[in-house]
């Protein structure tokens, strides 16, 4: 009985549909916005993650929604993610505290192609909140750092107050390791480094397009300007990667809540490289 026990559990973990057990380890804020969750899963099996995935978070009596992991990769149980309170669940998640248990499913999605960055300059370019998934992209990169060249990381946001992860960004930049620069969209009385939307930042930029990749986050209307922006800097569209996470319900492709056109965002993306998916004028 207990062999027979065991063999269906293994089956459950492996199964895409399957919610496995988590407990908050550990919660912080750092905006008045967004809050930093650290999560333990209760099987202590690895969440096996890449850069740019999502899982699909749950708690009881307010429902599920897709959330971007903001950890880097690593064989560990535990992992991190960023929310802002936005709605019923990501409010009521915001109410946990240390031990709360919530359940998740995952991970899901296409992954930043890490392999295809070894040897590029990299430039990153993340709006807001799109620093988020990208933070776990720029943790796994800088754990191996000598396989890359030159990084640079733009960074906008509308305020001072919205600046995620500013002792990281901080220690990044002091560190050598990584350019940081900080951009917000108007002036304010608390702010003395650059004003202007993230796309401002690019055009001083020297840049070798040969060897650049560019890795983009962020709101909606901000792609359309930053892509036009790495295209006065003559960066190819098979260099230029953006995450599409958008409308994505299920994770699994059966709902067809984040179908645009044929695509599945949530099955084929959220990943994308620009030069495939040029043609679907709704993405970008």
């Amino acid at each position: 009985m207990n062999s027979l026990k065991n063999q269906t559990a293994a089956a459950d973990i492996s199964s895409p549909y399957m919610s496995r057990l988590a407990r908050i380890e550990r919660a912080s804020r750092l905006t008045k916005k967004e809050r930093l969750f650290r999560i333990a899963i209760e099987d202590r099996k690895p969440l096996g993650h890449s850069p740019g995935q999502f899982i699909m978070l749950s708690i009881p009596g307010y429902g599920e929604a897709p959330i971007s992991i903001s950890s880097p990769p690593d064989r560990k149980s535990v992992f991190e993610i960023c929310v802002r309170a936005v709605g019923n669940l990501t409010n009521a998640l915001h109410n946990l505290t240390k031990g709360d248990r919530l359940w998740i499913r995952g991970p899901y999605g296409k992954a930043f192609p890490v392999e295809n960055l070894n040897g590029k300059d990299l430039l990153f370019i993340a709006g807001g909140i799109g620093l988020v998934p990208m933070r776990s992209l720029i943790k796994a990169v800088l754990a191996e750092r000598l396989l890359y060249g030159r990084i640079h990381l733009l960074y906008g946001v509308k305020s001072p107050d919205e600046i995620l992860f500013k002792d990281e960004l901080s220690q990044w930049g002091q560190t050598g390791n990584i350019n940081v620069s900080i951009t917000i969209d108007k002036p304010h009385p608390e702010w003395k480094g650059h004003t202007g939307v993230v796309t401002t930042l690019i055009s001083p930029l020297k840049i070798d397009e040969a060897k650049t990749a560019a890795v983009v986050v962020g709101p909606p209307i901000m792609y359309k300007y930053v892509i036009m922006s790495l295209g006065d800097k003559r960066i190819s569209g098979h260099d230029i990667y953006v995450s599409l996470e958008r409308r994505m319900k299920c994770g699994l492709g059966k709902c067809g809540h984040c179908q645009i056109n044929s695509v599945y965002v949530c099955q084929e993306g959220p990943v994308f490289r620009l030069s495939d998916i040029r043609y679907l004028r709704e993405a970008i």
